[in-house]
């Protein structure tokens, strides 16, 4: 009897372990681990194989504007259910969720910022919010953010970060794509420029609108840029796609983008590219509409050619 009366020994029993996230992460593409710290201290970018994780719209736009100097534009367009559409869940539920997951109101931020003190159109995309989703809203904001560089003649950029256009919205979402290749036909009239920069990934509807008709395509590292995704084509033609075939450094070879860029470069290189377009062709464009003289766009041309004949 003195066995089973005893009392219980008093042993602690930990139910939670004591120590939660420790902050190292495995690298999916090297597989090495890093810390977070890490990352964050590198924009992002494995420090040992240097693939480029996403960014959030906040992080990006903090990444290439100065500091305090980003302003915000037509944040007062909202997405609406016009259609009713439903599919697992209703799009009012789908809109609710990814508005607490992203902390944005839409799949697009645009606005003003000084860029290496140089005044720019910014428009970025969030891939936390339905996967960038082009909708109603985000053509919408573009093309008030294209016709604001328009009436400014403020240099456009645009980050693009998309899963396509957006499903739930349907016709009204295709639409999207030629309202703003519209209204980028007439900012490349005016002479104004657009630099495009695709990251990973940048599919469907945005690739094959606004996204490929930049003066100028900047893609960073890896990127996957493509209108259908490799496991359709693949199953569309019964074939397997070569490797690599819709990454950034195919598309170079190939002669759909124009560079790649590193993340940790990215900012320098937007501003050479938008002195040299603004020496050229941007502000000749504007002397010519004021009925002044060229001048900056003769100085630039001819010191171009001068360096071709040295």
């Amino acid at each position: 009897m003195g066995l089973f009366s005893r009392d219980k020994p008093k042993i602690k029993i930990q139910t939670t372990k004591k120590d939660g996230f420790s902050g190292w992460l495995k690298c999916t593409h090297c597989n090495e681990l890093i810390h977070t710290n890490e990352l964050e201290q590198n924009q992002n970018c494995c420090p040992k194989c240097n693939y480029h994780y996403r960014l959030s719209a906040e992080e990006r736009i903090h990444s290439l504007s100065d500091s305090d100097t980003f302003e915000a534009l037509f944040n007062h367009l909202q997405p609406v259910d016009t259609l009713h559409f439903v599919d697992t869940e209703p799009y009012p539920a789908r809109l609710i969720n990814a508005q607490e997951k992203s902390g944005n109101n839409e799949a697009v931020i645009v606005g003003t910022c000084l860029l290496n003190k140089h005044k720019i159109a910014l428009g970025v995309l969030d891939f936390n919010f339905m996967g960038g989703s082009m909708g109603s809203v985000v053509g919408e904001r573009l093309t008030r953010l294209i016709e604001h560089a328009l009436a400014h003649r403020l240099p456009l950029v645009i980050v693009s970060t998309s899963g396509g256009a957006r499903m739930q919205e349907s016709v009204l979402s295709l639409m999207q794509m030629a309202k703003t290749s519209a209204a980028l036909a007439k900012l490349h009239e005016a002479g104004i420029p657009y630099l495009s920069v695709l990251t990973n990934p940048t599919t469907g509807g945005v690739t094959a609108s606004f996204a490929s008709l930049g003066d100028i395509i900047i893609a960073e590292p890896n990127a996957l840029i493509c209108f259908a995704g490799p496991r359709v084509i693949e199953q569309t033609i019964g074939q397997q796609l070569p490797a690599g075939a819709q990454k950034s450094e195919f598309l170079l070879e190939h002669g759909m983008i124009d560079c790649i860029v590193n993340r940790h470069d990215l900012k320098q290189t937007l501003t050479d590219f938008i002195e040299f377009l603004k020496g050229n062709t941007f502000e000749e464009a504007e002397t010519h509409v004021n009925g002044q003289s060229p001048r900056h766009g003769k100085k630039a041309s001819t010191n171009l050619s001068k360096e071709v004949k040295n």
